[in-house]
């Protein structure tokens, strides 16, 4: 009997193909087949005044995907059964349904279609799912065609508006939009921000030659507020005239739970904390230890972790039998608890399991003798998340020691000691110790001090503060803002960071912080003014919760678009009706005719001032703003000549600014039309050509010279010299750590090269 069994991700075929008999055949989608057309909209909607009405799609096919249909309908005309095995999500769910639909134009019986998933690939989960069938969730199709609509309507329909507007070339996201009006509301907040002094008292004090310190907190009875340096020092001259007694000693006990397993969300926060990984680049390793990577045998890849695109903490029993087990044997009886831990699931589809290890037998020091460094990390991540969460959790004994003065003035200090390290023999990642571990841990406080104790004041010691504005987002902080409010899902989290700063709405700073950018915030005013409702994070949170409504067949996939459409067609008949250009007026007066103020515009090489004369007033001007917003006009640095000459025409060469980022060029220009480019020491290896540097909005890469001919290319930085491990590769890629270490890595994967100096 033959079987056709059709996966998502290419990947995947060799992982699961050593667990099934020569009878299957196993082909890839390559991803998505078909989708709505890309130059016009495909949906065709007609609200009736009931508030109902039809909804018909349009499907075209995916750009080079006809062979992949073709393929896989040829395979399925002989196929006895075919199992339609994508990913177990609503993307998933509607590539089964596509290509289902294109297998029953050429079989006879569609009954010998089913739909599988797996929450892991391993042999069990994919012999499981072989013998327990079933049909494509319809169900879900409608939620994904739902939110694929609700993303076109708005995608299609605002970005021209904003082209006409603000600029060529830009385009709104239902999401994205909000994404980016989180972090403009962030930077409108740090802009307004004024920051207040206040000031803190440390006192060291003196117990039987054991010094100790201690927080003032309270004078006269009431909580200490000093808000100068003038009140600080009248108090610090009253303490030193103090004698001092311990007032109280409260002994408590507390405990801290390990956190529960990992969802999408809380990996890509923890791998961006402790990795210092990107949410794109945590999903990709994630993507290649789930579908397989290879161990001691490089021609059979294997599983490592279940499906990473999951919102539940859930865990299947039996990987609670097996480390509840794993614990006791290698931790003993005193770290497992007396019954599996639960953890309580938010909002979110519940479709799968929480992201662990498909076995914790598959220690993380036996795995990265075989993976790259950056799977190795992100799998022992993983692996020790999942094993602490069912671990008893960490004990400490507490003493709070208050010392009163007789000046009125009240001391505190709180101090722990750990009884038992619990989950922590584990786990005890720097983003889990933020949250759940106290600076009191590292008080000493000394022994045989008790109630009515006399204590010395040694020194009282005063420090000044100003409080501090809101902190821009990072990528793990925005992710946490999104799931808090309920935006998107953690599966399109990457999608949305890296669309915002593609679109050049955002840029990130030195210590890669999200900051917006005057087009950004330009973009964001525009839409929040004229479409309030698609701006809104508590509409687009409830817009998620009727997405999976539908998924749960609560409710219609018509129902949600026509109550979304019809207030949205509405608002954007008005926006779209409204003439000239957005602008953002300064009151900055033209230097140049002295009539007319300035406005921001946006051009080609991104945001100027220009005079609201023009055509008239032809003056415009670079310009910047300072941390309270306010702008400044900068003069544009004339190019700087180089001591270097044209090897052309002789000349000498200058740095220039240009579309893309900085290049050098011939000062010779336009007669001379030289550009100096830096060139590798080794040809393309598509082609034969030169590989030379390029820059792209100010990011630079490496790429053959023949492009858009040959589309060659290297993101980073590179060393160029060859693999010392396979010798083919001619270079190496080059990623600066965050612990100013360099990692030099092959960039063939099968190599597996890594060196971090």
């Amino acid at each position: 009997m033959k079987k056709l069994l059709i996966v998502e991700s290419p990947a995947k075929i060799k992982t699961i193909s050593k667990f099934l008999g020569k009878d299957f055949v196993i082909l890839s989608t390559l991803g998505h087949v078909k989708d709505l057309p890309q130059k016009e909209l495909g949906i065709d909607i007609k609200p009736s005044a009931k508030g109902d009405g039809s909804l018909d799609l349009t499907y075209t096919v995916l750009d080079k995907k006809e062979k992949v249909i073709a393929d896989i309908c040829k395979a399925a005309r002989t196929a006895d059964e075919i199992y339609l095995a994508p990913d177990p999500d609503r993307e998933g769910e509607i590539i089964a349904w596509h290509i289902a639909g294109e297998i029953e134009k050429v079989i006879k019986d569609p009954s010998i279609i089913h739909r599988i998933t797996f929450n892991e690939i391993t042999k069990t989960a994919i012999e499981h799912a072989i013998k327990h069938p079933g049909v494509i969730d319809e169900n879900k199709v409608e939620a994904q065609q739902a939110r694929r609509i609700l993303d076109r309507l708005v995608g299609y329909e605002v970005s021209p508006i904003l082209w006409r507007k603000i600029s060529k070339g830009l385009s709104a996201g239902r999401v994205q939009s909000v994404a980016l009006k989180l972090i403009c509301d962030r930077e409108d907040a740090i802009r307004v921000f004024k920051p207040e002094e206040y000031w803190s008292i440390q006192g060291t004090f003196d117990f039987e030659k054991q010094k100790f310190t201690a927080q003032l907190s309270q004078i006269n009875k009431k909580k200490a507020d000093i808000k100068d340096e003038a009140t600080a020092l009248s108090i610090i001259d009253k303490a030193n005239k103090g004698s001092y007694l311990v007032d109280s000693i409260k002994d408590s006990a507390r405990s801290r739970s390990a956190a529960a397993p990992f969802i999408t969300s809380t990996l890509q926060q923890a791998a961006y904390n402790s990795l210092g990984f990107s949410v794109q680049k945590t999903m990709q390793v994630a993507q290649k230890l789930y579908e397989g990577v290879p161990l001691q045998d490089s021609s059979s890849p294997v599983a490592l972790i279940t499906y990473m695109r999951t919102d539940s903490p859930r865990i299947a029993e039996s990987a609670l039998k097996e480390v509840r087990s794993f614990i006791k044997d290698m931790y003993g009886s005193d770290y497992v608890p007396g019954k599996s831990l639960v953890y309580a699931k938010g909002g979110g589809q519940d479709a799968h399991e929480a992201i662990r290890p498909i076995s914790v037998a598959m220690a993380p020091d036996y795995v990265k003798k075989y993976v790259s460094a950056d799977e190795a990390k992100l799998y022992e991540l993983i692996w020790k998340r999942f094993v602490a969460c069912q671990m008893k959790p960490a004990e400490y004994a507490q003493r709070a020691v208050t010392i009163a003065g007789d000046n009125g003035l009240v001391f505190k200090v709180t101090g722990s000691t750990l009884l038992f390290d619990g989950f922590l023999r584990v786990y005890n990642e720097a983003e889990e110790s933020a949250e759940g571990a106290e600076d009191s841990e590292k008080v000493s406080i000394p022994k045989g001090l008790t109630e009515k104790s006399h204590v010395d004041l040694d020194n009282v010691t005063p420090k000044q503060h100003f409080t501090q504005p809101p902190a821009r987002f990072t990528e793990a902080s925005l992710v946490k803002e999104l799931e808090k409010e309920g935006i998107g899902r953690p599966s399109t989290y990457a999608t949305i960071m890296k669309t915002i700063q593609a679109r050049s709405y955002t840029s990130l700073d030195k210590k890669k912080k999200f900051i917006p950018t005057e087009l950004g915030m330009a973009v964001t005013k525009i839409l929040t003014e004229n479409l309030p409702k698609i701006m809104s994070t508590q509409f687009t949170a409830v817009m998620e919760e009727d997405l999976d409504k539908i998924a749960h067949g609560t409710m219609k996939r018509n129902t949600l678009v026509f109550e979304f459409y019809t207030p949205f067609s509405e608002d954007l008949e008005k926006f779209r009706g409204e003439k000239g250009k957005q602008t953002e007026v300064t009151d900055i007066t033209c230097p140049e005719c002295k009539k007319h103020k300035l406005t921001i515009r946006f051009g080609k090489t991104g945001s100027f001032l220009g005079c609201l004369g023009y055509p008239e007033c032809k003056f415009t001007s670079n310009f910047e703003r300072d941390e309270s917003g306010t702008i400044k006009l900068v003069s544009a640095q004339a190019p700087k000549l180089l001591e270097e000459n044209c090897p052309q025409c002789g000349k000498p060469l200058r740095a220039m600014v240009g579309r893309f980022g900085p290049f050098i060029a011939c000062s010779g220009y336009p007669e001379c039309k030289y550009i100096h480019t830096v060139k590798a020491n080794f040809a393309c290896p598509l082609e034969g050509g030169d590989v030379i540097e390029r820059s792209w909005k100010g990011k630079k890469f490496w790429g053959c010279k023949n492009y858009p001919k040959c589309k060659f290319s290297i993101s980073g930085e590179i060393e160029q010299v060859a693999c010392p491990q396979c010798k083919k590769q001619p270079y190496l890629l080059k990623r600066f750590n965050k612990d100013e270490t360099v990692t030099l890595s092959c960039p063939d994967k099968e190599c597996g090269y890594s060196k971090t100096e």
